[in-house]
């Protein structure tokens, strides 16, 4: 906690106490917490909570920072320590969220919402924190566009209270809203503003959420070198922190980075890896996502994946196959992957590979020729010189085996990544 937050929080200690469902099995009150039975003051057992909940989450253990978070819940007052509150429901929310725990997430952000409504009547003056917690709770009901509205009056309001440790939260929220709208120059834009702040405020777990988020947007950029640059940052960083609740997630970027790129086998690596490195009862959301990546490089019963991007294809048997210097080879093999079962006759393909009309004096020889050498470097040995596995020639042109297995790039088996709220353990508090 900042200095203002831990004042407020003492401050609040004389207050109500946070209204608490205690219908709610995970926030039953705890006996133990009444300071009358304790050497310590109310103030001292929530501060005490706190720190630990913040080092088991650090730690990777969810499962005891979610107790400690929850008893420092319970000794928190409103209506001055609000904003403690709310830093402490997000740390539920994001652990909810990692857990796959739908119901209980839902229970957190609706303590937030009703908190948000409460401190609007209560503040005199709307502060840049009041904002950001604003704009966190525009996230989680998928309100990306008041969520932006609200970090911006923050940034703006940031600057004016010389706040910057909550001007790089509300940097990196805003990066992380342009990339949630698919806007990945003004994430880019966000970033580099906040690697500048960061070069003077220094603060290590911030530095690392940035440089991961700098990685998924190279990924998605399909910028791999970038993106294993930011990866390496976000682990070292994070190392020297001591911090490994986000490893799993960076060997996960890594593993993703090289699927893309066309080299499984290192992909499998990275997956692999990152499985061996989760509690995978705790890390659910995370779990799920690395057992979807690795059936998908593993599944057997796929023949043939097409990457355009990087001009790469990967082949059951013969393995990864360069396309790089073959522009027109690929052009004709995702003509025809991109439509099994039908044939393309010679004026089609001069048509739609060298945008001419079919010309057979120039044309036949170069459609047999490129047709030949294509098979060559996709079609795995047979017996039989007339049995192909991809290409096949009939009397209507050519076409592509529709019984074959193909997978195309950014294509998955699995199922959609799934985000409780909008957040991560990455985003911040």
């Amino acid at each position: 906690m900042t200095e203002n937050e831990l004042n407020g929080y003492e401050a609040s200690l004389q207050q109500q106490p946070v209204e608490i469902d205690a219908s709610m099995s995970f926030l039953e009150l705890d006996e133990d917490l009444n300071p009358a039975k304790q050497n310590y003051s109310k103030l001292e057992i929530g501060k005490a909570f706190y720190q630990l909940a913040k080092v088991h989450y650090d730690k990777a253990d969810l499962q005891q920072a979610e107790e400690y978070f929850v008893k420092s819940l319970q000794c928190a007052e409103t209506p001055r320590d609000t904003f403690s509150i709310f830093k402490i429901l997000g740390f539920l929310i994001r652990i909810a969220s990692e857990k796959l725990e739908d119901d209980k997430a839902q229970y957190y952000i609706t303590q937030s919402e009703s908190l948000v409504e409460d401190l609007s009547t209560l503040l005199g003056s709307l502060s840049a924190e009041y904002f950001y917690n604003v704009g966190i709770i525009k996230n989680y009901s998928g309100n990306f566009d008041e969520a932006r509205s609200n970090f911006e009056l923050c940034y703006k309001r940031s600057k004016e209270e010389n706040e910057p440790e909550l001007l790089s939260k509300c940097l990196l929220a805003l990066a992380i809203n342009c990339y949630n709208k698919r806007d990945f120059e003004g994430a880019l834009d966000y970033l580099g503003q906040l690697g500048q702040l960061l070069k003077i405020i220094k603060k290590s777990y911030l530095s690392g959420a940035m440089y991961l988020f700098s990685a998924k947007i190279y990924l998605e950029l399909d910028m791999h070198e970038n993106a294993l640059k930011y990866f390496k940052l976000a682990n070292q960083t994070l190392q020297d922190k001591k911090c490994w609740n986000l490893y799993g997630y960076i060997l996960l970027g890594k593993g993703t980075v090289f699927k893309r790129m066309g080299d499984f086998s290192k992909a499998s690596l990275y997956f692999g890896l990152a499985r061996e490195s989760v509690d995978s009862g705790t890390f659910k959301r995370l779990s799920h996502l690395i057992d979807s990546e690795i059936d998908d490089v593993n599944d057997s019963s796929v023949d043939i994946y097409l990457d355009r991007a990087n001009r790469r294809i990967k082949e059951r048997v013969l393995g990864t196959i360069d396309f790089k210097h073959r522009f027109v080879l690929l052009e004709i093999l995702f003509l025809l992957a991109k439509n099994p079962g039908s044939y393309f006759d010679k004026d089609q393909l001069a048509r739609m590979i060298w945008k001419d009309e079919y010309n057979p004096l120039i044309h036949d020889k170069l459609i047999y020729t490129s047709v030949s050498r294509l098979r060559k470097l996709i079609e795995p040995k047979s017996d039989r010189a007339d049995r192909r596995k991809y290409i096949i020639r009939g009397k209507d042109g050519y076409t592509f085996n529709p019984i074959v297995k193909i997978r195309f790039h950014m294509e998955s088996k699995g199922q959609p990544e799934k985000t409780i709220g909008n957040v991560e353990l990455s985003s911040p508090v």
